[in-house]
């Protein structure tokens, strides 16, 4: 009976931050201007008049805007994308929901931050300043198979003795690349004025924390520390954990760029 108990305030729990979620990115849709930030393309060319004669050609970098993203939509779209799957494991996917819980796996959860949390590191790294389309996809992908990894992690240790943690530090690596290369980015603009405004620095310091504190969440869990000796307590936290860091972003987006004038 307790146990049941649980599992409906966690139903409940799931349509209330889905709820929560929705109404966030609709005000982000509503409120927003129309800042856009270009997703461009580089390649190398020959300079105009080198090679002439059998000369060497000269190699020079060449930069095409593709086309630009409207910021707001794309914050907003990370919100959505979270307020669904919370209102559909609320409702017609629960029952397969709370059998994966049983088993220690909630698998629509990794479904969704392979999509939500993607898009949170894609616009973090345009907030930074980069745009090359092919760096842009690569930061999608990599944290995409971090968040993959994490599946992986439950299901290869679901009913057994010993842990196998090899998914997890795998994860951890995936999804550290995009850090790093964001990092590079952003602290190699600065100096004689240049890099993004300051609000950025805050973003990347703020999510950093945040992206980490999920693979936190999962250490303890498996570790079974304290409360996180209990699967649901862990569920709970990992809800928690993406309602305040996709708030956090889209408001410190907001903030910074989306606001009216």
């Amino acid at each position: 009976m307790e146990e049941e108990t649980k599992f409906i305030k966690l139903k409940k729990f799931n349509m209330f931050m889905g709820i929560l979620h929705l109404i966030q990115g609709a005000l982000m849709l509503v409120l927003s201007n129309d800042f856009t930030l270009p997703v461009t393309r580089s390649y190398l060319k020959a300079a105009a008049g080198s090679g002439i004669g059998g000369g060497m050609p000269q190699l020079i970098q060449a930069n095409v805007v593709l086309f630009d993203v409207w910021i707001g939509p794309l914050v907003a779209s990370f919100l959505f994308i979270s307020g669904i799957a919370h209102l559909l494991i609320s409702t017609v996917l629960f029952d397969k929901y709370k059998v994966g819980l049983i088993r220690g796996q909630n698998r629509f959860r990794w479904y969704e931050y392979a999509v939500s949390s993607s898009v949170m590191i894609v616009v973090i790294s345009m907030l930074v300043g980069i745009t090359d389309i092919g760096t842009l996809m690569l930061a999608f992908f990599l944290n995409m198979m971090m968040i993959l990894f994490g599946l992986i992690m439950e299901v290869v240790n679901e009913k057994r003795g010993k842990l196998y943690w090899a998914p997890f530090w795998f994860g951890c690596i995936a999804g550290a690349i995009p850090w790093v290369v964001i990092f590079i980015w952003l602290f190699g603009a600065g100096g004689d004025g240049g890099g993004p405004p300051t609000f950025v620095y805050y973003i990347f310091l703020s999510m950093g924390v945040f992206f980490n504190t999920f693979a936190l969440n999962m250490w303890l869990q498996y570790a079974k520390k304290g409360k996180w000796a209990d699967y649901l307590y862990g569920e709970r936290m990992y809800i928690i954990l993406s309602l305040v860091a996709k708030s956090l972003l889209a408001w410190q987006v907001f903030a910074g760029t989306l606001r009216p004038a």
